[in-house]
């Protein structure tokens, strides 16, 4: 019995509605997406989302930052290239440094699933270039559950979180909480963040810590869910929605200022009607509301030993959005239709001991206004699927202060993806689409420190042109998906550091890759499971003034390799292996550097000691390696170390956690 159960899962595990456990997270595949499930049940390493993401996907790469609040890298794509939802809501970080990236407001605790959807095939909502990756909080349930969580890990990382849901058939109520704090990681060198400044940067160096501060803790960060659910009758349900994200006093080492806070809201709503007649089999109306505060600050380095000198930073952003869907069956087409509008609003400013800095702003308090239109249709022919989409969009940016011009971009966008199931075993699948984004108001406007124009307020949209193609294939106790995707960049926006400002260009170019996913069944108690991707960017020609054609933030060739031990339902244990090579081509004139290859180990065993306990234990990066996983593009304002070279942060040492949960 227990092989046949370990070979459904091997067989089974990249087909359509088909799960597997990879990394202790449950992924399950479609041909154009890939679901990670049960995140607030496995992944609880940490709260950080983008991290435990990273190590489900070789397609995902993550952008180190600090001990929490890290981005991500998708195909090659990161920023606003890449759309990321939180519970169907645009959430964007304040940060134009990236500090606070979307993933970074939602705690791994609270999440149930997450979709993620490579290339243009996404028309529902606003900005998907290259690719979406929608997150899930958990749901409310009409049985009465709960859970405790308690763990501790390496350099003080600690943490509890608790979560409790129940109700009637009529009304739902789900509630959780977390709480955590870690100090600062040692690589594997044994430095911490300090140390690691220190090591690259002269001891007189302005940007490294003040004695008083080279051992404070490297964040404090705690979160609170809520939802209910409301069954007004078996056609009606309403949904709300909250949640908030306090994290405190968050160290960015390569960067010269830290977070004093990083605070953000999130309010959702949705109406959804079932069967309401003939030409509405499925109606939704949603609305999100969300505000990101985040100051940073320069108080724990050097260069504000004198309190006078002390330079802030403070930024804060507000999204909002209303989208009506409604889909109906025209003559066998499940069609769905759909009016979407969303408003952003960003502003920041200096202030230079708590008085507003002679450069006054950052962000010109800019509004970016966006009104669409979209279709979906799908249809069976055959053992052919297909599925056609398309969505026009009217956007206006403008800024408040200043005399910047405003802007005004009209796309249209549309995709045909379809998938043949030949048999049971095998799927073949294809698809075509264009899609388009307009520049962010860091991209536009933004002003340095130093009263420098970054942001350029001409530019042109993105404009995405990307075919895939792929196959699902089962032999045996063997499962692969195999996909290729070729993408041309039209007026694509990117960073010149030649330029003295007005910094962010379009150029055109093009990423074309291939990653390789599935399982194998070793026996009746062990399967592997893998991932591997390759990605390559070029521009079409060199920048004016440089010779490098290579496109930056394009990461080398990844896999994950893991082997799985299945004892019964209670025991399981996996070692996993990480590995990435080394970066061969990257964009030296914009200022990224060769970066070593890698390759980690790490081991988990998770036992429930009884039907209410589970026990987990963990080591990642077994062998207490030294290497750093992010790149240096210019992009990103980092701290320069006296070689010349933007520092490298280099990812944690040899770090051991346990959790101990209580469910019931």
């Amino acid at each position: 019995m227990k092989k046949i159960v370990l070979l459904s899962i091997a067989a089974l595990a990249f087909a359509d509605s088909a799960q597997v456990t990879l990394n202790e997270v449950t992924i399950e595949g479609k041909v154009n997406s890939t679901i990670v499930k049960n995140v607030s049940q496995d992944e609880i390493k940490s709260a950080d989302l983008a991290e435990a993401l990273s190590q489900s996907n070789a397609s995902i790469s993550l952008v180190r930052r600090s001990g929490i609040a890290n981005d991500i890298i998708l195909r090659g794509q990161k920023k606003d290239n890449i759309n990321i939802m939180i519970d169907d809501a645009k959430v964007c970080g304040a940060c134009p440094n990236r500090m606070d990236p979307p993933t970074s407001h939602v705690a791994s605790n609270n999440v149930e699933n997450v979709e993620v959807i490579e290339g243009p095939y996404d028309v529902e909502n606003f900005g998907t270039l290259s690719g979406i990756v929608k997150i899930d909080t958990k749901k409310p349930t009409e049985k009465f559950t709960g859970d405790v969580n308690l763990n501790a890990g390496s350099y003080g990382y600690q943490k509890a979180s608790a979560s409790i849901s129940g109700g009637t058939d009529k009304v739902k109520v789900a509630i959780g909480a977390s709480t955590e704090s870690g100090e600062q990681y040692e690589d594997g060198n044994g430095r911490t963040f300090a140390e690691q400044i220190e090591s690259q940067t002269l001891s007189t160096s302005t940007v490294r810590y003040q004695d008083k501060y080279k051992t404070m803790d490297a964040f404090e960060k705690k979160t609170f869910t809520g939802k209910v659910f409301f069954d007004i009758t078996d056609n009606h349900e309403v949904q709300l929605g909250y949640m908030a994200n306090r994290s405190d006093n968050i160290l960015y080492p390569s960067s010269s200022m830290d977070a004093l806070r990083d605070d953000s809201n999130i309010f959702t709503a949705k109406y959804i009607g079932k069967e309401l007649s003939s030409f509405s089999k499925l109606f939704s109306l949603e609305y999100y509301y969300a505000t990101v505060e985040h100051p940073m600050s320069t108080l724990y380095r050097v260069s504000a030993t004198t309190i006078a000198n002390e330079m802030t930073s403070y930024l804060e952003t507000e999204t909002q959005g209303l989208k009506a869907k409604n889909t109906l069956d025209i003559e066998g087409v499940k069609t769905t239709l759909g009016l979407d509008t969303n408003y952003r609003n960003w502003d920041g400013n200096y202030y230079k001991n708590g008085v507003l800095h002679v450069n006054p702003w950052n962000i010109p308090d800019v509004d970016t206004k966006n009104n669409a239109a979209f279709v979906e249709l799908e249809k069976d022919i055959g053992s052919i699927n297909y599925k056609f989409g398309a969505r026009y969009d009217d956007t206006s940016v403008d800024p408040n202060k200043g005399t910047y011009q405003s802007n005004d971009y009209q796309a249209l966008n549309a995709n045909i993806f379809a998938t043949y199931k030949v048999d049971d075993t095998t799927k073949y699948f294809a698809g075509i689409g264009k899609s388009a984004r307009v520049p962010d108001p860091r991209e536009l406007y933004f002003i340095s420190s130093l009263n420098k124009l970054v942001g350029t307020p001409n530019l042109d949209q993105t404009k995405n042109y990307e075919a895939d193609l792929g196959v699902e294939k089962t032999w045996g106790n063997l499962t692969m998906r195999t996909k290729l995707f070729y993408s041309v960049l039209k007026d694509y926006i990117y960073y010149n550091a030649s330029l003295t400002q007005n910094n962010f260009v379009n150029l055109d170019a093009k990423i074309y890759g291939v990653d390789i996913g599935g399982t194998y069944l070793l026996s009746d108690a062990i399967f592997i499971d893998y991932s591997v991707a390759y990605q390559r960017g070029k521009k079409d020609s060199a920048l004016p003034g440089q010779n490098d054609r290579d496109l930056a933030e394009i990461p080398p060739l990844k896999g994950i390799l893991g082997f799985n031990y299945v004892y019964d339902a209670t025991l399981k244990g996996k070692i996993e292996l990480v590995a990435a090579d080394e970066w061969k081509y990257y964009d030296l004139n914009n200022g990224e550097q060769a970066l070593n290859s890698y390759s980690v180990i790490n081991l988990k065993v998770s036992k429930d000691v009884t039907k209410n306990i589970n026990i987990t234990v963990g080591v990642d990066n077994l062998f207490d390696k030294a290497y750093a996983l992010s790149n240096t593009y210019k992009d990103l304002t980092l701290i320069t170390a006296t070689s010349g070279d933007v520092m490298l942060l280099n990812e944690p040492g040899r770090y051991f956690y346990i959790n101990a949960s209580y469910k019931f």
